[in-house]
C-alpha cells in the first residue's frame, strides 16, 4: 500500500531526499539512528525503543516533546526500516474519514504503521476512531504532540501506546548539530564559523534543532552578503535577532511556566513572579487565563492574612478587560508584585479540605433546630425541648447553640495562621 497521495508525503523517496533548495533542517535530518544527536535515554544504544524498531517489531507510541527534538526525524526512520506499509496523517487537515480509510486498507492489506502528527489537535471522539484498530494490532499508532498528552490524548488509547518523552537538546548536541551541517555535503559546506558564534546559537535556540539550523544557514547568508565564508557573533546574533519566544500557550511550557509564575509569587519572589508573567505576555498568553490564576492565588495562598488581596487581583482582571493588553499589563504587574509580597496563609484552604473530608465520609442531619422544614422541625423539637435563637434576640447579637451535626460538635476546620490578623 502507497502512502496518500492526495495531501504531502512525508515518507515518500522525495521526501526522504530533500532537494537543494529545501531548509537546512530538513536537508540535515538524520536518515539513521546513529545519525540521530541527544535523546539517548529513548533512542540510544539499549533503548526500548531503539530496539523496537531495530527488530521491526514497534507497538503504537506517542513521542511528546517540544519542537525540533526529533519527533518527526524518528518517524522517519521508522517508516525506512519497517517493512509494514506506512501512511501519514496531519491532524490538521485530517478528519474520521480519513482515520477509517486508512483502518479500512489496513485491514484488507496487513498491519500498517500510521503516523500521526499533531495528534492533540484531534478531539476526543477522533481520537476514539483508532481505539479498536489500535487493540487489534491492526494499526500501529506513532502520535507525535508538542502537548502533554495526560491533557490531550484520551487515557484508552494512551494506556495502549507507549509513552516516550523527547527533552529539548542540550547546547552541546546542538553545536554538534551545526558543526556537521558546516561539513556534511548536505548541509553548508565551505562555510565556517566562530565557536562564540556557534556557542550564541545553540544557548538561544532552546535546544530546538530546527531553529539552530535556520539560524546557522541565515547567518551564512549574511556572511556571504559582506563578501565572507565564515559566520561572525554578528551573524549569529542577527540571524536569532527576531527569534520567537520558546513559549506557546497550547504546549507543555504552557503548564511549566504558569507553575513557575504561582510557585514564584507564593514564594515571595516579586522580581521571579515580573520575569515569568512577561515570559507569558510576551509569548502571547491569554492575559484572562493569567488574571485568573492571580485570583486564585489571592484566596488560596493569601487568604485572610491580606483580604485585601483578593480584590488586587480582581481589579487586575477587570483592568484587562477594560483596557487590554498591552496597557493592562502594567495592573497585571502591580498585582503581581503585591500578591508576591503579601503576608501569606492557606489556613481556610486548609479548612475547606477539612470540612470536605468529613462531608465525604458519610451523610450528616441537619440538627433540627437548624432544618428549614417546618413539621420535620416540630416533630423533632418536641421530642427534644429547643429550637433554633435567633441571635439578634441576644445581647452583641450573638448566642451560643449547637450550629453542626452532632457527631462533629467540637470539630475544628479553620485555624488561622499567625499572620492573619482574625482571631476568634
Amino acid at each position: 500500500m502507497s502512502p496518500r497521495t492526495d495531501e504531502p508525503e512525508l515518507f515518500s523517496e522525495d521526501a526522504d531526499k530533500p532537494s537543494e533548495k529545501a531548509p537546512l533542517a530538513a536537508r540535515m535530518r538524520p536518515t539513521t539512528l546513529d545519525e540521530i544527536v541527544g535523546q539517548q535515554g529513548v533512542i540510544g544504544p539499549g533503548t526500548t525503543l531503539r530496539a523496537l524498531i531495530e527488530r521491526d517489531e514497534l507497538r503504537s507510541a506517542i513521542l511528546w516533546g517540544p519542537a525540533g527534538t526529533g519527533k518527526t526525524t524518528i518517524a522517519h526512520i521508522v517508516a525506512d526500516r519497517t517493512n509494514a506499509p506506512v501512511e501519514k496523517l496531519s491532524a490538521i487537515s485530517s478528519g474520521v474519514a480519513d482515520v477509517r480509510k486508512v483502518i479500512a486498507n489496513a485491514r484488507k492489506f496487513g498491519r500498517t504503521v500510521l503516523f500521526l502528527d499533531e495528534i492533540h489537535r484531534f478531539n476526543r471522539a477522533q481520537q476514539d476512531a483508532f481505539l479498536g484498530a489500535v487493540e487489534e494490532g491492526v494499526i500501529v499508532l506513532i502520535g507525535a504532540t508538542t502537548e502533554n498528552p495526560f491533557f490531550e490524548v484520551n487515557s484508552p488509547l494512551l494506556s495502549r501506546s507507549l509513552l516516550f518523552r523527547l527533552e529539548p537538546l542540550a547546547p552541546e548536541d546542538v553545536k554538534t548539530l551545526l558543526r556537521r551541517a558546516l561539513t556534511d555535503e548536505r548541509g553548508v559546506p565551505g562555510t565556517e564559523a566562530d565557536d562564540e558564534a556557534l556557542d550564541w546559537i545553540a544557548d538561544k535556540s532552546g535546544g530546538d534543532a530546527r531553529i539552530a539550523y535556520n539560524a546557522l544557514e541565515a547567518g551564512a547568508e549574511l556572511a556571504g552578503a559582506r563578501g565572507s565564508t565564515r559566520i561572525s557573533l554578528d551573524d549569529a546574533q542577527q540571524a536569532l535577532a527576531r527569534r520567537a519566544i520558546r513559549y506557546d500557550k497550547a504546549q507543555d511550557r504552557h503548564y511549566d511556566v504558569i507553575s513557575a509564575f504561582i510557585k514564584s509569587m507564593r514564594g515571595s519572589d516579586p522580581d521571579a513572579a515580573l520575569f515569568w508573567l512577561f515570559e507569558m505576555i510576551e509569548g502571547g498568553e491569554d492575559a484572562r487565563f493569567i488574571a485568573r490564576r492571580m485570583i486564585v492565588l489571592a484566596s488560596e495562598d493569601v487568604g485572610l492574612a491580606d483580604p485585601q488581596a483578593l480584590g488586587v487581583a480582581v481589579a487586575a482582571a477587570q483592568a484587562n478587560e477594560y483596557v487590554g493588553l498591552p496597557e493592562s499589563a502594567f495592573a497585571l504587574a502591580q498585582a503581581a508584585v503585591y500578591l508576591s509580597l503579601a503576608p501569606k496563609s492557606n489556613a481556610v484552604m486548609r479548612a475547606m479540605v477539612a470540612a470536605k473530608t468529613d462531608i465525604a465520609e458519610r451523610s450528616h442531619d441537619v440538627p433540627a433546630h437548624l432544618s428549614d422544614s417546618d413539621k420535620a422541625r416540630q416533630r423533632k423539637l418536641a421530642r427534644e425541648g429547643k429550637g433554633y435563637k435567633y441571635p439578634h434576640n441576644f445581647p452583641g447579637n450573638v448566642v451560643e447553640q449547637d450550629y453542626r451535626p452532632p457527631e462533629l460538635e467540637g470539630k475544628k476546620y479553620w485555624e488561622p495562621d499567625s499572620t492573619e490578623p482574625i482571631d476568634k
